[in-house]
């Protein structure tokens, strides 16, 4: 009998003609950082999944920090994507200090939502110490042209606007809030509240978003 041949892999090609190999490159780290967080997002890893020789890479990512800030970049748009998804939710009939306090919950709603189905994207979107303010980079933001914290300042000023957020509380409010529901986040994505139950989960984040409202 002829024994069966092995499949082998394809070389790593040094060029990339089948489309985008930026692209490639990073939805490679996007995927690794989904799967396993900031710390398995490796260049050499990238270009063997898109099937190219490392120095290819070179050419799109001088370094693996260079790949690391683009895929927390499109981890921060992610989460944008879906806070405002909660936010689109909000029914347009709402008064207006109804619908700015929906508004803020929808904020908090959907950053915990990201916390709990993608705790990889969520600790890489978190694991830099670049100021948030005055941030204009648009790969952090979603649709909507803003990035999370934009949102959550968003959310805030509408609050303030309609009279029930006092001005003078205004400055900061972000931190404050921000801190509180990040807290929970970090227990539901990793923490002792990762395997509660849904119902669990939702009973607590709805508490919080009422402590922050009421506390801010």
């Amino acid at each position: 009998m002829q024994s069966k041949k092995k499949t082998e892999e394809p070389p790593p090609r040094d060029t990339y003609r089948h489309g985008d190999l930026r692209r490639a490159l990073l939805e490679a780290g996007i995927a690794l950082a989904r799967a396993a967080g900031p710390d398995a997002v490796v260049l050499r890893e990238a270009t063997r999944r898109a099937g190219v020789v490392p120095n290819a890479a070179y050419r799109h990512f001088a370094s693996r920090e260079d790949l690391f800030q683009a895929v927390r970049a499109a981890a921060l748009s992610e989460l944008a994507i879906v806070m405002e998804r909660e936010i689109a939710r909000i029914p347009a009939s709402l008064p207006p200090v109804e619908a700015a306090r929906a508004r803020l919950r929808a904020v908090g709603r959907g950053y915990l939502k990201f916390a709990r189905s993608e705790p990889g994207l969520f600790h890489t979107a978190f694991s830099g110490p670049e100021e948030v303010e005055g941030d204009t980079d648009t790969a952090k933001a979603g649709r909507s042209g803003m990035n999370p914290f934009q949102l959550l300042g968003a959310a805030l000023d509408e609050l303030s606007n309609c009279g029930a957020l006092p001005a003078e509380r205004r400055q900061g409010a972000e931190y404050l809030a921000w801190s509180a529901v990040h807290g929970l986040a970090l227990l539901v994505a990793d923490g002792p509240l990762r395997n509660a139950s849904a119902t669990q989960r939702n009973a607590i984040a709805e508490r919080l978003l009422d402590m922050v409202e009421k506390g801010i």
